[in-house]
């Protein structure tokens, strides 16, 4: 089963470091946030894997191309007779990735719609190459299959990004919340499709907007299910988001981190 991350977005937001490589590159402790996403669908079992490339996107080839060599001790043999003996094995021994350009200004679905010809199986599972989660995947699974429908995507209470004030009339503050937690849901970004979402594709140009009028669409047509995630979910979006997931990989409390 097939795992699609989209990672050709620019990151104007966290310009700081995406000046100078994709976002999904920039490291989360000593690797990339796109490493930590994928070591989390290998933890259940997932281990196919489709990038849906775009802003230095060579960069991403480059890192997966020099995997071996960055990632093992090895001896190379110089010369005519040219050979690489690796010494160690990684835990990543069985990943298989393919590395799909999308172009560099395609929109989500105009990328998703590229690489349709990648997604063999009736299921797949898609996310974003910036967004760290606990999720249990398999509990994503399980609930997806159980409804039947078309789509599911993995909703969390989102955190209010201010403090949120009750006000009496004459100015009196009975209740002050400081960023607390909201009542609706949010998007975390960890969708399952069935096949049948190409056809909701069909059409639709590079430009099109996955999150706009064909998930509205496929809502509309009570395709659209969505599992309740009550755990650990951060978009590293600006650098002060980075800086906080760095913090808590480098002090050891990184709750996505469900793998050994």
């Amino acid at each position: 089963m097939k795992v699609i991350i989209l990672c050709g977005g620019q990151g104007t937001r966290l310009r700081e470091e995406t000046e100078f490589r994709p976002k999904p590159l920039v490291s989360v402790g000593e690797r990339p946030i796109l490493w930590h996403i994928m070591k989390t669908y290998s933890h259940a079992g997932l281990r196919e894997f489709v990038l849906c490339l775009g802003y230095r996107g060579n960069m991403i080839k480059e890192y997966f191309l020099n995997y071996e060599a960055m990632n093992n001790d090895f001896t190379i043999c110089l010369g005519r007779k040219n050979s690489i003996e690796y010494h160690d094995e990684h835990t990543e021994q069985d990943f298989r990735v393919s590395l799909a350009e999308t172009g560099p200004d395609t929109m989500t679905g105009g990328r998703l719609k590229r690489v349709q010809r990648y997604v063999e199986d009736d299921t797949f599972l898609m996310t974003y190459g910036d967004g760290l989660s606990d999720i249990d995947i398999r509990a994503l699974l399980d609930f997806h299959h159980a409804h039947g429908k078309i789509g599911t995507v993995s909703t969390v209470r989102p955190i209010s990004r201010f403090g949120i004030l009750d006000v009496e009339s004459d100015g009196q503050v009975s209740r002050f919340a400081e960023k607390p937690q909201s009542s609706g849901w949010a998007s975390a970004g960890y969708f399952v499709f069935n096949r049948k979402i190409f056809d909701y594709l069909e059409g639709e140009s590079d430009d099109c907007i996955l999150e706009r009028r064909p998930l509205e669409r496929l809502a509309a047509d009570g395709q659209l299910m969505a599992y309740r995630h009550d755990g650990f979910f951060f978009a590293m979006d600006t650098f002060r988001e980075y800086q906080y997931l760095n913090e808590l990989w480098n002090t050891g409390k990184a709750p996505w981190k469900v793998w050994k």
